[in-house]
């Protein structure tokens, strides 16, 4: 079988990262490992290739990492989505650049929350409307394989638009 890109990049794998000892460590070294691997799919995309989609969901690479920032918000700032479906579709004005520095400013905002934590057990921002949120533990395992879940989507559709592979 060809590949349909025969001009396929490789790029060197980024092993898993080396994490601190303590829960907390680990949890937020993955989850950033994982943040950084989504936010550099886009990396080297024109704005017409970061919204092409190849499925038939209509899920773009930058819809993807928009959903993704909406997310964290969610998570880890208490901010209500009143509508997921549509965290996924990226406004015609928006320029891909402004939607990977959005979400990693919205991963740093969440990091600056994450960080005032000692106790993983007491919970996360609440988002409004409910009485109480879930343990940062829970808020963070969601986080790791919420983007853990799109990170191999963006994988998938960035093989799938220039044939470039690896993290």
């Amino acid at each position: 079988m060809t590949s349909p890109h025969p001009n396929r990049t490789r790029r060197k794998d980024t092993p898993p990262p080396s994490t601190g000892a303590s829960e907390k460590e680990v949890l937020t070294g993955f989850l950033n490992y994982l943040r950084q691997s989504a936010a550099g799919k886009l990396r080297g995309l024109d704005e017409e290739a970061a919204r092409t989609t190849h499925v038939p969901s209509g899920t773009t690479l930058a819809g993807l990492i928009q959903h993704l920032a909406y997310v964290e918000r969610a998570m880890f700032l208490g901010e209500t989505v009143t509508s997921w479906p549509q965290t996924f579709r990226v406004p015609p004005e928006a320029k891909i650049d402004d939607i990977v520095d959005s979400y990693r400013a919205v991963v740093g905002q969440a990091n600056d929350v994450i960080d005032t934590y000692d106790d993983l057990s007491l919970p996360a921002p609440r988002l409004e409307g409910r009485t109480s949120g879930p343990s940062m533990r829970w808020a963070l395992t969601h986080m790791i394989e919420e983007t853990g879940r799109h990170v191999g989507h963006l994988d998938i559709l960035r093989e799938l638009t220039d044939g470039t592979v690896g993290r």
